[in-house]
């Protein structure tokens, strides 16, 4: 039997969105226009509306597994982030470019950084194929963001972090917004970062698990 992909993403949007309290009608519109089985793994395309992370690239050569964040989760930071159609975004983590397709329908233009080779160059694809014409993908180091084509609206980094480092914020226009989930498993934290006249303050949206992103954890200290 052929998955009815379009349904699917219907009832995704009705029972797993709706659901967690996302009421703003252009993500939910992005949600039902973006087709997430196109940026999953062909053998398991068949969970892409299942409300759960997906693995993206499995765990090889010394890096981590690269995951598809779960749609609920993915549209309350959406919707904490407040996108604008005139918006200048920073998607860091970008992975496959899910997110990145959403966030194509919701702003102006998307700079997609991921620094796994394989995947950027398999975003950059889909994306491609896919006539999103607002995103530009980049292949680089997470932890340094990217300031060529900065400062930006918005910076959404697209996992759980222990630490931002300065230059990231650095990178945020007056006015900026920064959205991120700080902490690990049931302890973390969904926040929004905002610079006004120079100075960044940050509020506590909610509490959200989400996967990590290893570029932005912190290394074990070593005890004797």
């Amino acid at each position: 039997m052929v998955a009815d992909f379009a349904e699917l993403r219907r009832k995704m949007v009705d029972n797993q969105i709706r659901t967690v309290d996302v009421t703003d009608l252009s993500v939910l519109e992005a949600f039902l226009t973006v087709p997430r089985e196109d940026f999953i793994p062909e053998d398991t395309r068949a969970l892409s509306y299942l409300d759960s992370d997906i693995i993206v690239c499995p765990a090889q050569n010394g890096l981590p597994a690269c995951y598809s964040m779960g749609p609920a989760s993915l549209a309350k930071l959406l919707q904490l982030a407040a996108v604008k159609s005139s918006d200048i975004v920073l998607d860091i983590g970008a992975n496959s470019g899910y997110c990145t397709a959403l966030l194509s329908k919701l702003a102006r233009s998307v700079i997609a950084l991921e620094n796994n080779k394989a995947l950027s160059e398999r975003a950059a694809k889909i994306l491609e194929r896919n006539q999103y014409d607002n995103v530009v993908v980049i292949h680089g180091p997470l932890e340094q963001g990217y300031a060529v084509e900065g400062p930006y609206d918005l910076i959404f980094i697209e996992g759980s972090v222990d630490f931002i480092p300065e230059g990231i914020f650095d990178q945020m226009k007056d006015t900026g917004r920064l959205v991120v989930v700080e902490g690990q498993g049931n302890s973390g934290v969904a926040r929004i970062y905002v610079k006004q006249d120079g100075i960044i303050a940050a509020s506590c949206a909610f509490n959200l698990a989400v996967k990590p992103l290893p570029s932005f954890l912190k290394t074990p200290d070593f005890i004797f």
